[in-house]
This record gives structure tokens, sequence and C-alpha cells, in this order.
């Protein structure tokens, strides 16, 4: 297969984003490693080496959106912690790694067998200051070595805004920030998730609409912040979040 990355690296530029050898080289080994683990494990339905690049890989860059700049995403960031809750086959938070180095990341889910693929990414790719968390996210984050420990949560999740907030802004520091990473609907959910916010101690800082480079496909960066703590009665148990939202 040929592998050139002069598509990527053009499509990065479109973001003020430019990668060195290393970065390049983690990045095409987590994609062999992707599509590999992928036919003993159900990661992606998304196996092509451009089409992994662009909306695995790309789109989880895309978090610079919720930034001035690259510069400012960086000293933002610098000796920082963040969790990616529901990561899957790490989204965002593997490629937020190896672009920011100084990054503490904690990666979160719920199922044993994405965590060892998580573990060997993490490995091959000789990562440091990145840890995957086996663990559904309404336990975890009521276990203080998590709750309200970290300066940004993110998640590239289907759940809506609502809901997604539950899961998310509890493990936010106040003052830190909840980057929720969304398509289409996103401007739908937000005027309906004002009580959830509330309630949660979050407020919206701002949103970044734009259309994900190399594609027609639009989305939509939320820059929560929280404000005040969060009452400890959420998240509530699993399930009810997405069956009740707030």
């Amino acid at each position: 297969m040929n592998k050139d990355l002069s598509f990527f690296t053009k499509r990065l530029e479109e973001l003020n984003i430019v990668l060195n050898k290393r970065q390049e080289c983690q990045f095409l080994k987590y994609f062999d490693l992707l599509v590999s683990w992928n036919e003993k494990i159900n990661l992606t339905a998304i196996t092509d080496f451009e089409d992994v690049f662009i909306k695995h890989f790309i789109d989880s860059l895309s978090f610079i959106k919720a930034f001035d700049s690259f510069d400012d995403l960086v000293k933002s960031t610098e000796g920082k912690t963040l969790c990616d809750v529901g990561t899957g086959a790490g989204f965002p938070g593997i490629p937020l790694k190896i672009l920011l180095p100084d990054l503490q990341v904690t990666l979160f889910d719920s199922l044993d067998k994405r965590i060892k693929f998580l573990n060997c990414v993490i490995d091959e790719l000789e990562l440091d200051g990145i840890t995957a968390i086996h663990g559904r996210v309404e336990d975890l984050a009521k276990d203080e070595l998590f709750r309200e420990q970290f300066d940004f949560a993110t998640a590239r999740a289907v759940a809506s805004l609502p809901v997604l907030s539950e899961y998310c802004i509890p493990f936010v520091k106040k003052n830190g920030f909840f980057i929720a990473m969304k398509s289409d609907k996103a401007n739908d959910e937000i005027s309906l998730s004002d009580n959830a916010l509330k309630i949660l101690g979050g407020k919206i800082e701002n949103k970044y609409e734009f259309d994900l480079p190399g594609t027609d496909l639009f989305r939509v960066i939320i820059r929560i912040r929280k404000c005040l703590n969060t009452p400890n009665k959420y998240p509530r148990k699993a399930g009810t979040p997405s069956k009740n939202p707030l």
C-alpha cells in the first residue's frame, strides 16, 4: 500500500498543524495497529488508509478549533491533564497525545478488549504520560481519583449534549473545560442543554463551526467552562442519563 502522507500534511496545514517525522511515523504505526486489531475486535467501520487519517486522525486533531491558534493550544495544554470519555479506539485522546507530548492523557472505556488495544498502541508508539482505564464513566466519575481532577475533558461521541455533559463535566476541575466534539445536530442539542449545564456547573463559552478538512462533513466544537463544582449525585447510575436526560 502506498503510504504517502502528503494528503494528511496538506489537510493538517488547514488546521495550522505541522508534524515532525516522529509524529508522522507514530500516526502510520497507529493506523497499522488499528487495522490489524480491527480484524480481531470491532474498533472501527472505517479502515481505508486516507479515510482513517481524515475521519479519525484529522477529526480528532480538530480539537485545535477550540483554541485561538496552535501556539495557544500548546500553551493552554502544556503540563495539563485531559480525559477522553468513551475513547473507543483512542479518539481523540491518542492523536492529541501524539500532537501534544506534554499533555497528560487518561483514556476511559468500558470494554476491556479495547483497553488491551489502547495499551498496545501506547507501548508501540512509545507514548509517555498516557493511561487507559477500564470502567463505566458513571462509576469512574464517582471515584476520587478521577472526579474533578482534569483540566480538560473531551468526547467524540454520538450521545446528545445533555447526556454527554453529564458523563464528562464531573471529571473536570472547577475553571477547567469540557470540549465537546459534535456533528451537524449540535445546534439543536445546544438549545436542549441549558438545564443540564446549569445543574452540572457548566457554561458554554464558545462554539466553533467548520467543515472537516478534505470533506464536506460539518463539525461543531463546543467549549464549556466548568464554573461550579458538580453536585455529588451526578452522574446518575448507568443507563439513566440517556433514558432520562437532565
